[in-house]
């Protein structure tokens, strides 16, 4: 049974009925399911861009120009993602179906920052690249942390009542 928020309380799963119908029924379900994989393909390119900048020294306006391009999708997904919580779970952030994928949504959203503020700060090349890199392992274990969440989902989904 859910709780006073209508939270899923531990062990019962994701999603209590009444939320995935909300989930379902939302255009920021799409939403996300179009940012996601945006941001990992911005995210690749990106990744490959900068590799190859470290490598060569060749191409560090294309890399810069990728990591702010990374950093707007993952605010945008931020933001919506934001609103679909609310939409689902009764609050922006933090609910606790997704409570330890937000709070590593926060540092990653931190480093990203920070890259920017580095940026245009004028730090080192290496400060940069250094923050953007921190950045991207940050993001790709929380990606990794929401692709979990999506199997449970999926799995409960299947699950029979």
């Amino acid at each position: 049974m859910p709780n006073k928020k209508g939270n899923a309380p531990t062990g019962a799963g994701l999603y209590t009925a009444e939320q995935r119908a909300r989930r379902d029924a939302t255009v920021w379900t799409t939403v996300q399911a179009v940012l996601a994989p945006l941001q990992f393909l911005v995210f690749l390119v990106s990744l490959g861009l900068v590799i190859r900048y470290m490598a060569t020294g060749e191409g560090y306006a294309a890399a810069t120009i990728s990591i702010v391009v990374k950093t707007g999708v993952l605010y945008a997904i931020m933001v919506t993602g934001a609103i679909w919580e609310k939409v689902v779970f009764g609050q922006y952030l933090l609910a606790p179906a997704f409570f330890w994928e937000d709070v590593f949504s926060f540092v990653v959203i931190a480093l990203h920052t920070a890259y920017l503020g580095a940026l245009a700060a004028g730090a080192s090349i290496e400060t940069q690249l250094a923050l953007a890199l921190a950045a991207y392992a940050t993001y790709a274990i929380n990606a990794t942390q929401f692709l979990l969440k999506l199997r449970a989902a999926r799995l409960q989904a299947e699950a029979p009542a």
